[in-house]
């Protein structure tokens, strides 16, 4: 269980989450895509989101401006916070367009709100679950994206809830955070999702209500 516990820290870092999302959107969506756009825009994704963040840590790891990868102090989060809300918002401005990928258009802006309000929090010495904050905002992405194309993926929704459960079990395990921090990253991760996908489904209905 130890084990189990200490692979859901590094499988469920909220790192991984954006290109998740992106990944499930182009194997599931019913939309066709040119294997090429798809292969570009998730290579894009991956560089922006993960290994430019990666080199940053390093880099302030360096510095002595950060600990581990999970960046246990509150205080060490608000330059990674910072450069990552860059980094969403360039995928937002150069990778992906409202009108060709909707639904992951949406997405990342939630993710961009949920950073927003993370940094912000920060500067409050608040200090939530950022592993809450991704794998909550992933399950609300699916669950959105399946009530939009009318899919039932049961299965995946329900991986994503245990995975949410284990996530915040590893970080109570290893007193990474409390109660009220991993309540907080879920709400922080799950709201903004809720929120997008309200102006996704609107923008929806008013393009069916004009085609009819």
């Amino acid at each position: 269980m130890k084990i189990l516990l200490r692979l859901a820290s590094y499988l469920l870092h909220p790192l991984w989450m954006p290109f998740a999302g992106s990944l499930f959107y182009f194997i599931f969506t019913p939309r066709f895509f040119p294997r090429e756009i798809i292969e570009a825009k998730l290579l894009a994704i991956a560089i922006i989101t993960i290994f430019i963040p990666i080199v940053f840590y390093f880099l302030l790891k360096n510095l002595g401006k950060a600990g581990t990868i999970f960046l246990d102090e509150v205080g060490e989060r608000k330059w990674p916070l910072f450069f990552f809300i860059l980094l969403i918002a360039m995928v937002l401005n150069q990778v992906l367009n409202i009108y060709n990928y909707p639904a992951l258009f949406y997405y990342f802006a939630g993710i961009l709100i949920s950073s927003i309000i993370a940094y912000i929090l920060s500067w409050f010495q608040i200090k939530v679950s950022l592993h809450m904050v991704g794998i909550s905002g992933l399950l609300m992405f699916v669950i959105g994206f399946c009530v939009y194309f009318h899919l039932y993926f049961i299965y995946s929704i329900s991986f994503l809830i245990i995975a949410t459960g284990l996530s915040a079990s590893s970080r109570l395990y290893y007193k990474a955070h409390t109660k009220w921090e991993l309540f907080l990253g879920l709400i922080t991760g799950l709201a903004p999702q809720a929120i997008m996908f309200g102006f996704w489904f609107t923008e929806y209905r008013m393009s069916n209500l004009f085609s009819g």
